[in-house]
């Protein structure tokens, strides 16, 4: 940060303050533990106003404040909520002088320090269970504002709700904006049910390498990187299937992974360049069973986050009770863009997507524009969830041939809310098969296609030393978290979103206002 900052005036006063306690003799950033005993959701839970007075000790940021002489109220918030104190001169004071509640509290706090308080909890005469604060600790000095939301006849004002700041400091829209943390709560829950989910049937969650020699498992355009100590190129990670297929081979019953991965490409409202997925490979199944696992696990998740099936997404309801209806990609694309691709060529393909005036280039083989017409004319349709089965050969290359039907795969993609959620199939295990869909997606590397698959020559060989009949599913997990907080935006459930470099001087942040009764 530069050196020429420009301090705001409520900045000036509380640095005064800063330096105001140091020759008060009490260290605004004090090194030693304090040791908490209650929060203030505990207690509201364990509060019995017929049992003897018990001490309690907590910490948190000083929110409120509203100074009457001799005795004042506070409010804390700490990480479950918010609790009033009540503190007065003559417990707190340290010496004749009243140093603490006169000179320290009244005059060198402000909203958003750390405290923490020794007590014991009461109920006023308004009924607002209170802490009696009968000793007061500085625990860190904030130097900046906090934005303070004022509500005046029911009207909010000057609350923190500009996205590009919300998203840039989050660190200050967790502490504003109580709705936010809700929601990273439940993002934690939403991981914590796969994994009961996926434990309880004896499935390992693993790791797998996030630099990678090849980038596989997907169709995308990787981040290149280099490693020093070897001289080579790397890739980070845009799909970690190829190695857990390499643990199936390896003879794992199961094994799962939630992986950091990274696409160098667009960003909007659902997409962000690293993302977090959940791939899961279990050996002796196919994809009619993982359509039925899958609508199992997303039925259990809603309800361990939401205690209902039901959400909420753009003002329509989504139920995840399972089961979830199947229609083939053919059917889709016959319903939906009036056109039947069975048998077509890819000239034939992308001549009809011409006619329909879509933007394709002659770089885009017949499984792109396959999938350029799905994602036109029929990815938004499905609402509900909805399973899209059967894909063409060309838009799977690592999935096992249809056992029926000629040119198709044993795939999955799940729909929910116009967009895709799941992608599953049964795992192709072949090898010599394998081998030359690698080949093919060389030759669409070769007419420019950026996202076509690399050939992995160490996959090929672990397939030869026999992998079992395998189904393998992979779900976007900050999309799923999206549909289960009821948000629009893939940036409202990452903590920290990749975000345009900052135009503004951050020694000024718009959002910050005026303190609130602060004695002079």
């Amino acid at each position: 940060m530069s050196n020429n900052r420009v301090f705001s005036e409520q900045e000036l006063l509380r640095r005064q303050s800063l330096e105001a306690l140091r020759k008060l003799g009490i260290d605004p950033y004090p090194a030693e533990a304090f040791d908490v005993t209650a929060t203030a959701q505990s207690i509201k839970d364990t509060f019995d106003p017929e049992a003897p007075e018990k001490e309690i000790t907590l910490a948190g940021r000083l929110m409120t404040r509203r100074i009457m002489g001799k005795a004042s109220f506070a409010e804390l918030m700490d990480s479950t909520g918010r609790i009033q104190l009540y503190i007065t001169r003559d417990d707190i004071a340290h010496d004749e002088e009243k140093t603490m509640y006169n000179t320290v509290f009244k005059k060198l706090l402000d909203i958003g320090d750390f405290i923490g308080v020794r007590g014991f909890a009461f109920v006023t005469k308004t009924g607002e269970l209170t802490v009696h604060v009968k000793e007061l600790k500085v625990l860190s000095k904030a130097l900046r504002p906090l934005p303070v939301v004022k509500q005046k006849d029911g009207e909010t004002f000057d609350a923190f709700t500009d996205p590009e700041l919300r998203y840039r400091m989050r660190y200050v829209d967790l502490v504003v904006n109580p709705e936010v943390r809700e929601r990273f709560v439940k993002r934690t829950r939403t991981f914590d049910a796969f994994r009961s989910f996926f434990n309880e049937r004896g499935y390992l969650e693993v790791e797998t390498p996030v630099l990678q020699s090849i980038p596989g498992g997907a169709a995308a355009r990787p981040f290149i990187t280099h490693l020093n100590a070897l001289d080579i190129p790397l890739y980070l990670r845009i799909a970690d299937e190829l190695y857990l297929k390499r643990l199936i081979v390896g003879g794992f019953n199961g094994v799962y992974e939630f992986s950091r991965n990274f696409r160098n490409e667009g960003m909007d409202r659902t997409h962000n360049p690293e993302f977090t997925a959940m791939e899961v490979y279990v050996p002796y199944k196919d994809y009619d069973w993982m359509m039925e696992m899958t609508e199992q696990l997303l039925e259990y998740t809603a309800r361990k986050v939401n205690g209902t099936t039901k959400v909420t997404v753009r003002g329509q309801e989504i139920d995840f009770k399972a089961p979830y209806p199947r229609i083939t990609m053919t059917d889709a694309i016959k319903e939906h863009a009036n056109y039947d691709i069975t048998g077509k060529s890819e000239e034939e393909i992308r001549a009809a997507c011409k006619e329909r005036g879509m933007e394709v280039d002659e770089t885009m083989g017949k499984g792109k524009l396959i999938d350029e017409l799905f994602g036109t004319f029929c990815e938004p349709k499905y609402i509900q969830p909805t399973y899209i089965i059967d894909y063409p050969i060309e838009m799977s290359p690592l999935t096992k041939k249809h056992r029926s039907k000629e040119g198709l795969t044993e795939r999955f993609e799940l729909m929910v809310a116009g967009k895709e959620l799941a992608n599953a199939y049964s795992e192709l295990n072949d090898p010599i098969d394998q081998y030359e869909r690698f080949q093919e997606q060389l030759r669409l590397s070769e007419k420019g296609d950026d996202e076509a698959m690399f050939i992995d020559q160490d996959f090929i060989r672990a397939l030869e030393y026999g992998m079992p009949p395998t189904s393998g599913m992979g779900i976007g997990m900050d999309r799923l978290v999206m549909y289960l907080t009821g948000q629009d935006t893939i940036q409202e459930v990452l903590f920290f979103p990749q975000m345009k470099p900052e135009r503004q001087n951050p020694n000024s942040i718009s959002g910050d206002a005026e303190e609130e009764d602060r004695e002079e």
